[in-house]
């Protein structure tokens, strides 16, 4: 049996205007932006416009575990691995995820910086996890066993959208609505709900969507342009 001692530490709960909670160790301000540093270090974490951020408490942490004889236990181990996603962790998962699906990986990253600003911890208010903010009745339809484990997470939610892009025919601004606040209020209103959050949202998406895809066409033309100016010598 694992012999374990417990060790409390402070940490921060920073509320989003979008009303998403995220826990970090500790903030700080970047060249006008906010890093939320996830652990003691410097090196992992996520940044959003300071504008974003609505609150920052300091909190009690939960108390750590740490094993002085044998490995964590398995929900240990995965919320270890969801700490140390890097963004390069995240388009991995998402490339996978995007080719098993076939969607395109650029529409994914856009869905997830919206959910969850690539924190595979996130939690909304509504009860919401993970990078793709899965709701447990939804995971449970995916057959998704835990929502804070990034991979299942990310294998759901693409899922989950995929399904929804064929239910309304390819149309992104239906799905994203769907995704947003339910394929029930999508067909309740015939469109996009009359909520601003719901508007907001999709907007928000097919904005970051787009700006993915022109900066991925600019480099794409550059690519192409070096390459014949090397041929060409």
């Amino acid at each position: 049996m694992a012999l374990l001692t417990q060790a409390a530490r402070a940490a921060e709960r920073v509320t989003l205007r979008n009303g998403f909670e995220v826990r970090c160790d500790h903030h700080a301000e970047v060249e006008g932006r906010t890093r939320l540093y996830l652990s003691a270090g410097e090196d992992n974490y996520i940044e959003f416009k300071t504008g974003e951020i609505a609150a920052v408490e300091t909190v009690a942490d939960e108390p750590v575990a740490q094993p002085t004889e044998v490995a964590a236990s398995g929900a240990a181990a995965r919320a270890t691995r969801a700490d140390r996603l890097s963004p390069a962790d995240v388009g991995e998962m998402l490339a996978r995820a995007g080719h098993a699906r076939n969607l395109d990986v650029d529409l994914l990253a856009s869905l997830v910086k919206a959910e969850s600003g690539g924190n595979a911890r996130a939690v909304s208010r509504a009860g919401a996890q993970g990078l793709m903010q899965l709701m447990p009745k939804t995971a449970l339809d995916l057959g998704v066993g835990d929502r804070l484990e990034p991979e299942e997470n990310v294998r759901g939610g693409s899922t989950y959208l995929d399904e929804l892009l064929t239910r309304y025919h390819e149309n992104l601004s239906l799905a994203l609505a769907a995704y947003n606040a339910g394929p029930a209020a999508v067909d309740k209103y015939h469109g996009i709900p009359p909520y601003r959050e719901t508007q907001v949202y999709v907007a928000r998406v097919i904005h970051e969507f787009n700006r993915r895809v022109a900066a991925r066409e600019k480099l794409a033309r550059a690519q192409a342009v070096g390459a014949q100016v090397k041929a060409g010598r």
